[in-house]
C-alpha cells in the first residue's frame, strides 16, 4: 500500500515538473515568449491563404505586397513565388538577422507576406520566429501564407506562379 502512494506520488511529481514551465526571462526567446517559434503561434487573423495571395499578385490595381520567403535557399532557388524575394530561415538567428536588414529600411506599414512551405504547417520551425520578429519591430500589416502541407502541394500544384533561381 505504502508503495502504491509513493509511486502515484512520483508520478504526480514528474508529470508537474514536465508540465510546468521554469520562469524564463524575456531575455532568453529572441522571438518573445516561449511558443513563439511555432507557426501555430501565429494568429488566425494574421494568416492568408494561397487563393487569395495568388489573386492579390496577379491583380493589376492591387496594392503589391513585399512576399519573402523565409525557409531553405535550397527550396527558394528550386521555385518560388514569382517575385518573393529570400530572407532567409526563419529558424536560424542569420536568417532573422537577414530578414531585419531587409526590412529595416521599409515603413512599418508596408504591406508584407511571409512563406515558407517546407512542411506541413505544424511543423514549421521558421514561420513563427520571422512573425513575430516583426512584429516586435513594429510592423502592423504582415501576413502569413498558410501552406497546410507544404509550397509544392498547396502553391505549385495549384498553378500559381513561380519562377526558379537566384
Amino acid at each position: 500500500m505504502r508503495f502504491g502512494l509513493i509511486s502515484r506520488s512520483s508520478t504526480i511529481i514528474v508529470l508537474a515538473m514536465l508540465f510546468t514551465a521554469p520562469s524564463q526571462s524575456a531575455a532568453q526567446f529572441p522571438y518573445g515568449a516561449p511558443g513563439h517559434e511555432s507557426a501555430l503561434s501565429i494568429p488566425t487573423a494574421q494568416l492568408i491563404q494561397a487563393e487569395e495571395l495568388n489573386r492579390l499578385l496577379e491583380n493589376k490595381s492591387a496594392e503589391k505586397p513585399l512576399v519573402l520567403q523565409v525557409g531553405s535557399h535550397v527550396l527558394f532557388a528550386e521555385s518560388h513565388i514569382k517575385w518573393a524575394e529570400y530572407a532567409g530561415p526563419g529558424s536560424q538567428p542569420a536568417g532573422l538577422n537577414l530578414l531585419q536588414q531587409r526590412v529595416s529600411m521599409l515603413s512599418r506599414k508596408t504591406l508584407i507576406v511571409l512563406y515558407c512551405g517546407c512542411c506541413p504547417w505544424n511543423r514549421c520551425p521558421n514561420l513563427g520566429p520571422a512573425f513575430w520578429q516583426l512584429h516586435d519591430m513594429g510592423f502592423t500589416r504582415v501576413k502569413v501564407l498558410y501552406l497546410a502541407n507544404n509550397f509544392g502541394a498547396d502553391w505549385v500544384s495549384k498553378g500559381y506562379a513561380v519562377e526558379q533561381g537566384r
